[in-house]
């Protein structure tokens, strides 16, 4: 561990010695602000009953299923946009008109065209995921040294071909960085439309622990939302790594 990330843990460690002594001197309202002592009480009691895990696994089902949606459709559709500029000249306008469009006002409609079931929700983690990963991997086909296209049709190389042994390779850091982008996305979108329209997953425990003044619990909600997207980030990173790891032997070199 290096010294930057001790420094870091235990500043952390630091605000919660304050934030327990002024929850105990009672300098804020206790009720609405527990001690950090009482919500992790509450926490590993929600943990060891499971209710906390059932509710994550329910957000988790959906939230991935947006996600590797988004991924399968925009992924490709980036490669075609970057390789070929009639298609991207024919998308462009529409593209430019939805990404500034906020997540959150895609939930009324997704709620008209789909109801308050899962497909709602896995449909406004597919909009939201949709432009983080389609961008960049139009970026990540673009800055693509082109000599190595020109290479690949010199030997005779397929599209097919092309694509699967030059250009994802190529592209692939900035797809990563696409995927990336896109997580908390699916977090943040998968909690807020669970509140909007759930009777179960991480977001309506959250929102009903609060309707029901439980508030050390909603704390746990929220805490257990933190830690696993920590534990998503922390994953994420491991997998850049084994995946990438020609990318990041570069990196290295070049530091």
């Amino acid at each position: 561990m290096g010294p930057k990330r001790l420094t870091g843990i235990l500043f952390f460690c630091g605000l919660l010695v304050v934030w327990e002594i002024v929850a105990r001197a009672e300098l804020i309202n206790p009720l609405i602000v527990p001690a950090p002592s009482r919500i992790l009480g509450i926490f590993w009691g929600l943990v060891a009953s499971g209710q906390i895990p059932m509710q994550i696994v329910f957000s988790m089902k959906r939230a991935l299923a947006g996600y590797f949606l988004a991924a399968a459709v925009f992924i490709p559709l980036g490669i075609v946009m970057g390789l070929y500029r009639p298609a991207h000249r024919l998308l462009e306008v529409i593209i430019e008109m939805l990404r500034p469009v906020p997540p959150p006002v895609i939930i009324p409609v997704a709620m008209l065209i789909f109801g308050l079931g899962d497909e709602m929700k896995i449909f406004v983690i597919f909009f939201s995921c949709a432009w983080p990963i389609l961008l960049n991997t139009i970026d990540g086909v673009r800055n693509l040294d082109w000599v190595l296209l020109n290479t690949a049709r010199t030997f005779g190389l397929s599209r097919a071909d092309t694509i699967r042994q030059i250009v994802l390779p190529a592209a692939s850091p900035q797809i990563m960085t696409g995927m990336r982008v896109s997580l908390p996305i699916m977090l943040i979108l998968v909690v807020i439309s669970e509140m909007i329209g759930s009777t179960d997953g991480i977001g309506y425990f959250i929102l009903d622990s609060q309707r029901r003044f439980k508030v050390a619990q909603m704390y746990a909600g929220m805490l257990s939302l933190a830690l696993l997207g920590y534990a998503l980030n922390q994953l994420f990173d491991l997998l850049h790594r084994r995946l990438l790891s020609w990318h990041w032997g570069m990196m290295r070199r070049v530091e």
